[in-house]
């Protein structure tokens, strides 16, 4: 019987028993040394350029194309309805030109406000040349363009004819506000004391026999009106030297003269300044910056001495004139309606009151 050989290294493998290899973890690595924080480093300052702020852009411009529209006026104006398009005469233009600078003046006056409630002063030592009717005009204009919230006082000593010139019939004015002063606790009272305007302006002017103003009346009733308006226009008498005057003063932001084109007129005028100037400090600062209308009433005038007013006042300190044209529904000495007025005076006002706002935000207003 034949055996088979083991096979090679038989021996070798019935020698051999298997164990489990232990798992080994791979070493974990070390972790970084933690970076060492870099000196500081000083870094030179450098040169920085100020670049100023542009100046605002007026978006208006940028659509134009820097020539004047076609003629709309005349002859000229008919060619381009027409179809032929010719360019507007120079009687055109310039009437454009009065069109754009009324435009402006209104925007003036519309859009400036202030801290506070101010005052106008229309004052001349002169009567009859146009305190009145001017104090009308310019507070109805300074109402219309603004929408109101402007009142019309009158601070004369005695009585004077603010409500004969005024709309209207007040049955109280001025004496009864200057007794029930402290009483008014409403806009809606103190209205009942004004000669409400179709310029949207309120006059307060005088109804019947009342006593003499004197200065503590004269600003107790504009603290009052103050309350309530945010202009005061204050009609004064032809005594600068009395003691509403000095009241009217003391609550006053711009003067305003009206003068006639007469000698006497312009005299009485640099007379005013002169008294004023004489008080110093904020007065006198009034009459330096004092606005002068000269008006025309219709009467015979000088004319060499109506080409030379200008220059008489630019001697005492006057440089801010502005004529008034002569106007038939003025002239008529009777109530006045600001619509009723021709349009070169509605313009030549326009044109003052917007001086009348620019003086007053030339000085420092704050609130009381």
């Amino acid at each position: 019987m034949s055996t088979t050989a083991p096979f090679p290294g038989s021996a070798r493998a019935a020698g051999y028993t298997e164990t489990d290899t232990p798992t080994t973890a791979p070493p974990t690595p070390e972790a970084p040394a933690a970076a060492e924080a870099p000196e500081p480093v000083e870094l030179e300052a450098a040169e920085v350029e100020v670049v100023e702020p542009a100046a605002p852009i007026d978006l208006t411009t940028l659509t134009g194309t820097g020539q004047p529209d076609p003629a709309r006026e005349g002859v000229r104006g008919l060619l381009g309805k027409l179809g032929v398009k010719v360019a507007p005469s120079p009687a055109e233009l310039a009437h454009r030109e009065q069109a754009a600078l009324l435009e402006q003046d209104e925007a003036t006056i519309r859009q400036t406000t202030f801290p506070r409630a101010v005052g106008i002063l229309v004052a001349n030592r002169k009567g009859g040349v146009g305190k009145t009717p001017t104090s009308v005009i310019l507070g109805g204009t300074l109402a219309a363009i603004r929408g109101g919230s402007v009142a019309i006082m009158e601070v004369s000593d005695d009585p004077g004819t603010l409500t004969f010139r005024a709309e209207g019939t007040p049955q109280r004015g001025i004496g009864e506000l200057v007794t029930d002063a402290n009483q008014i606790r409403s806009a809606g009272q103190l209205a009942s004391y004004t000669a409400p305007q179709t310029s949207f302006a309120s006059i307060i002017g005088t109804t019947g026999p009342r006593s003499r103003l004197d200065r503590d009346a004269v600003e107790t009733t504009a603290a009052v009106v103050d309350k309530y308006y945010g202009i005061r226009v204050m009609d004064s008498g032809n005594q600068p030297s009395s003691d509403a005057f000095d009241g009217a003063l003391a609550v006053t932001d711009a003067l305003v003269i009206p003068v006639l084109n007469s000698a006497e007129a312009v005299g009485e005028a640099i007379a005013l300044l002169d008294h004023l100037r004489n008080h110093g400090g904020r007065i006198a600062a009034l009459a330096d910056q004092a606005i002068v209308l000269r008006l025309t009433d219709g009467r015979v005038e000088n004319p060499q001495l109506g080409a030379n007013i200008t220059g008489i006042l630019a001697q005492h300190g006057i440089d801010r004139t502005y004529e008034i044209p002569y106007d038939a529904h003025i002239a008529e000495r009777g109530p006045i309606t600001l619509a009723k007025l021709a349009p070169a005076t509605r313009a030549a006002f326009t044109a003052a009151t917007a001086a009348i706002i620019r003086t007053l935000t030339d000085q420092p207003i704050t609130e009381k």
